[in-house]
């Protein structure tokens, strides 16, 4: 079994640290958070003073942090990490931040570093079922494969490094659209008389299916798992589908591109963080909808 260090510890470091230590790594964890910290060494952690206490002598390096200013910061600013860690040791960063910053960090902490955010959310998290997708070299992405299967279902390697940012980005820009006009459907079909049952009946069976309705039904009822049966806990929260949105947007400027559904949906999400809801889970937009 793998010796990992592993730095942040919040809502999908924590589940995701617990399953490495069920399948039988070595976990040595850090966070700012003592609860957080405690947490993961109630499940049998190590704890470390400092995230580059964390990551020395560790064979895999593992971040979840909030954004690309913290990644960097913890990398090759002050709290050192980069230094810290052993030269044949396999960096992964699994934060979702912008494509330049997993391009800069890559290139600067002078060790194999790949960038895995993932899609699932918290559940996904807390079951091991999260989905990866990897940006970096090839040879590092083989040697942390098991690594991150005992966190997720699905990985996939997307190209070089930034690559895994990239696809986050796209994935969840596609998924915000989905969700909000899905949610439009059943506001309308409110309007008209129509069930929720006898919409989702017709829909999920025909060409209106996504995962956005099958999995995460912005009503409650259909989808007995959905966050909507639980007065729309997350889940994903809006404050988190906004920032990837932002991160969507910024990604398009930078390339020159006009993408008017992801700019519409962005602006829809952030208006609903701002009226308060940033901690309702994202399929709650249908809320502001009504």
């Amino acid at each position: 079994m793998a010796r990992i260090g592993f730095v942040g510890l919040g809502n999908m470091g924590g589940p995701m640290a617990r399953n490495l230590l069920k399948a039988g790594h070595q976990v040595t964890a850090f966070d700012l958070m003592p609860a957080a910290l405690a947490a993961v060494s109630a499940a049998g952690a190590a704890t470390a003073s400092t995230a580059a206490a964390a990551a020395s002598r560790a064979e895999f390096v593992i971040t979840m942090l909030p954004a690309g200013k913290h990644v960097r910061e913890a990398w090759l600013g002050s709290h050192a990490m980069a230094a810290a860690t052993e030269p044949g040791a396999i960096l992964i960063d699994c934060s979702t931040i912008d494509v330049a910053t997993a391009r800069e960090v890559a290139a600067g902490v002078g060790r194999p570093m790949l960038d895995a955010p993932v899609s699932g959310g918290t559940m996904g998290a807390e079951a091991g079922t999260l989905t990866f997708m990897v940006g970096g070299p090839a040879e590092a992405y083989a040697k942390a494969q098991p690594i991150l299967a005992a966190m997720g279902r699905t990985l996939v390697h997307c190209g070089e490094a930034g690559a895994g940012q990239a696809a986050k980005v796209c994935n969840n820009m596609m998924l915000a659209a989905t969700m909000i006009v899905t949610a439009e459907a059943f506001v309308l079909a409110e309007k008209l008389g129509l069930s929720h049952q006898a919409l989702f009946d017709v829909a999920s069976k025909s060409s209106a299916q996504s995962w956005a309705l099958t999995s995460y039904c912005p009503v409650p009822g259909p989808v007995p798992t959905s966050p909507a049966n639980r007065d729309y806990k997350p889940g994903f929260a809006t404050a988190l589908m906004a920032k990837d949105l932002g991160l969507s947007q910024e990604a398009a400027a930078s390339v020159g591109l006009t993408t008017p559904m992801g700019a519409k949906a962005q602006a829809l999400y952030q208006a609903f963080q701002d009226a308060g809801s940033g901690d309702v889970d994202f399929s709650g937009i249908i809320r502001a909808l009504r």
